[in-house]
């Protein structure tokens, strides 16, 4: 069945245009990210970068990102969920652009928090567009499906073009790719999505927007730099304390103001809540998965950066289609036992790999990758749409900004653990086994969560 779209003007009643528009700005970010691991070392050599100009060339844009997708929000629901998209992608392409010609270290990193930036305000409006797009909820499913499939091809494709292009035609293609994606994203998104309502009366709260960024920003912080301090680090405890005192701040403002960025009933919505910590832990399980295992091939089987990304593909290629099978099902089933049974293989998974023993046989654990890849892209048809179905039209860029912000403070967590366990353990398939068990957990209690939190087919409809 084709999507129906009963409320964009415009546009045809069975139309794939605003789905492909949305998912190009969703799918240039994800891939930035992933591409981007494999020619971090090449780029250091060639700019002479220090330690710690890499480090922010990588970070630098994980922290604008997270920090920024609740202004992103915001001004989504303000200024119109279309707008704010496109003057994302446009300055996610010019950044792009200028990422590709930096002739210094210092240049690269300007750009990419610029790029962080232009990511913060793409992905809230890719939901929010969405859920306008397409109003009706079978049809908003497998939208939502073909959304989260996006990250799992973006993932797959991510090591295995950064390794082609950086050993072919030069690190700068790293970047240069956006180019096409980011004009032909714009000109389907003008052309096929239809006007976003702006709502003047949804007041910035810019003393909100400023304590949630610092609350963010300094969590990431602290998280990127607990996998190299260590986590009884002063810096690390200091960076965490201070995000914990933003965050208070944010909801003494929210209390307060009249017309709150992030009004505090969303988050007592059970619905709404339960969704978000879901999206943390599963992001949680998935990316430190990934980051745990690539560490591990390169340095303790030698394989290459083209080698490891071979070697992660049969847990990212399962996310290609498992997001668009949860979404056929949802109708019929709802999304409870999708989002339940989704944590559960991932857990069962990565359980399987920590089970597997010391230095395992390559072949024992691709049936492991595969069912972490699947489950997690399987729940993520589910708790998206558990997020954005609890919130009120009005605040759905918002409802979209608040699962991403988790979703970024869940892989910052597995990342910066699984480092921590790597670095701190006996040897490495001691911190590998033990970051894995530590992911299952994760996973099991992302499926109690379901089981509390998210709808029934009842309920959903």
């Amino acid at each position: 069945m084709a999507f129906a779209e009963q409320s964009a003007p415009g546009v045809g009643r069975r139309s794939w245009a605003p789905l492909l528009a949305v998912c190009a700005g969703y799918f240039m970010v994800i891939l930035d990210v992933t591409v981007l691991n494999v020619a971090v070392p090449v780029i250091g050599r060639e700019l002479s970068a220090s330690l710690t100009g890499i480090q922010w060339i990588t970070d630098g844009y994980t922290l604008v990102f997270a920090g920024f997708l609740l202004t992103g929000g915001a001004l989504g629901d303000r200024l119109g969920n279309r707008r704010v998209f496109c003057s994302g992608v446009a300055v996610f392409t010019v950044s792009s652009a200028a990422c590709a010609l930096a002739p210094s270290t210092a240049s690269l990193v300007a750009a990419r928090l610029v790029e962080g930036l232009g990511a913060a305000l793409i992905v809230p409006g890719s939901l929010a567009l969405l859920q306008q797009a397409y109003p009706e909820p079978a049809a908003r499913s497998r939208a939502f499906g073909l959304w989260g499939s996006m990250a799992g091809i973006a993932a797959s494709a991510g090591p295995l073009l950064g390794g082609l292009l950086v050993s072919t035609v030069g690190w700068r293609w790293v970047f240069l790719i956006n180019l096409p994606v980011g004009v032909a994203c714009l000109a389907l998104t003008l052309r096929h999505v239809a006007r976003s309502p702006r709502r003047a009366d949804r007041a910035l709260d810019w003393p909100a927007q400023v304590a949630v960024v610092a609350a963010v920003a300094l969590l990431t912080a602290s998280l990127n730099e607990a996998g190299r301090r260590g986590w009884s680090d002063p810096a690390v405890l200091a960076g965490m304390g201070l995000a914990v005192l933003a965050a208070a701040a944010f909801v003494v403002r929210e209390r307060l103001a009249r017309t709150p960025a992030l009004p505090l009933n969303l988050l007592r919505s059970r619905t709404m809540s339960g969704g978000a910590a879901i999206g943390l832990l599963f992001n949680f399980g998935f990316y430190g998965m990934v980051f745990t295992a690539s560490l591990y091939f390169q340095h303790q089987r030698g394989f290459s950066a083209l080698g490891t990304g071979l070697a992660l593909f049969p847990a990212v290629a399962m996310t290609m289609f498992a997001s668009v099978l949860s979404g056929r099902l949802t109708r019929r089933t709802g999304d409870r036992p999708l989002v339940i049974s989704g944590m559960l293989l991932a857990a069962a998974g990565l359980a399987g790999w920590a089970a597997a023993g010391a230095d395992p046989a390559y072949a024992l654990l691709v049936a492991p990758m595969m069912a972490a890849g699947f489950g997690t892209s399987f729940a993520l048809t589910g708790s998206t749409a558990t997020v954005m179905g609890a919130a009120p039209p009005a605040y759905s860029g918002t409802a979209s900004a608040l699962f991403n912000t988790t979703r970024q403070i869940g892989s910052a967590t597995g990342v910066a653990l699984g480092g921590s366990l790597l670095a701190t353990a006996t040897n490495y398939d001691t911190g590998l086994r033990t970051s894995m068990a530590i992911g299952a957990l994760a996973y099991l209690t992302a499926a109690g969560l379901a089981w509390l939190c998210v709808p029934g087919k009842s309920g959903r409809a």
